[in-house]
């Protein structure tokens, strides 16, 4: 589908869409650069890409798909780098978990007769690095496109087109609504995740070690998430600081019905509450975007 891709940013996106991309034929040649001599000498090691180049100007020159999988914060002065190497009718898109603050550091760099179609998809797991990718990781995830209004619709059906053959669902969404609904979905989940986790140091400390030696599956399940890489998360925070901050002030006026609740002893009100929201969970389960496996189906997988 294309015949020369770049991937700049070697994590655990980028990684699996190398893999994935290999496993179907979906690229000629998957080109990669990332900042770091560790990370470039690991992906040579495990042939992760077909090349690794010391700079993203080379690993750009020629490709027909650019791919930005750089923490958000990164993301303008890579456009800055890679701008003038940019082939004429090469598609730039990128993954990012923010989309309105990418478009406006990185749009300003794209040269003319270049498509950027900014992307996000929905997938992933705590573990970051080169060796983190799996070729399956994008099977019947979502993936966000956020085209702007000048953008060509057949570039974008193009890119559609390869995401869906990477075997995940396509949906096109306004830049600003993809932020807020990511506020809600996954940036202050991993923010109140963080924050539990820091509770539990404290407590710790107080406790000499028992919260840690003694967790229970709410807390592992729970905090999962909050071994995800913290570049990437300090950067989406900065970067849709408007969106995380509206959802967290709503998280807090819930929370302080149930901690009301409790304190009133209100257990019609709290049977109710987790009555309802256990259906939303379960709706997760039956849209396919999770299992009722123990451990998430993750055992054996860590």
């Amino acid at each position: 589908m294309f015949r020369r891709v770049a991937l700049i940013g070697l994590g655990l996106i980028a990684g699996s869409m190398s893999l994935a991309m290999r496993e179907s034929g979906l690229a000629g040649r998957i080109v990669g650069y990332a900042r770091s001599d560790e990370t470039r000498a690991t992906a040579r090691e495990i042939g992760l890409v077909d090349e690794v180049t010391d700079s993203a100007a080379e690993a750009v020159a020629g490709a027909d798909l650019v791919v930005l999988a750089v923490p958000v914060g990164a993301m303008g002065p890579v456009a800055a780098e890679i701008a003038p190497h940019l082939a004429p009718g090469a598609i730039l898109t990128d993954v990012g978990s923010v989309k309105q603050s990418v478009i406006e550091a990185v749009a300003p760099h794209v040269p003319a007769g270049v498509h950027f179609i900014p992307g996000h998809p929905l997938a992933g797991t705590e573990h970051s690095g080169p060796r983190s990718g799996f070729a399956s990781l994008f099977r019947n995830r979502w993936w966000l496109l956020t085209p702007l209004p000048d953008s060509d619709p057949a570039a974008v059906a193009r890119l559609s087109d390869l995401v869906r053959a990477l075997g995940a669902n396509v949906e096109t969404m306004e830049p600003a609504h993809h932020d807020l609904v990511l506020a809600v979905t996954s940036h202050a989940p991993h923010l109140i995740a963080y924050t539990m986790v820091g509770v539990a140091d404290h407590l710790r400390r107080v406790t000499d070690d028992e919260v840690i030696k003694y967790s229970a599956a709410g807390f592992r399940d729970f905090t999962r998430i909050a071994a995800s890489d913290p570049t990437m998360w300090r950067d989406v925070f900065l970067h849709n600081r408007e969106a995380t901050l509206d959802i967290l002030g709503r998280f807090a006026e819930e929370l302080f019905v149930l901690q009301r609740a409790i304190r009133m002893g209100d257990g019609e009100h709290l049977h109710d509450y987790f009555t309802r929201t256990r259906a939303i969970r379960r709706g997760i389960i039956e849209a396919g975007q999770d299992t009722a496996a123990p451990d998430f189906g993750r055992a054996g997988k860590e």
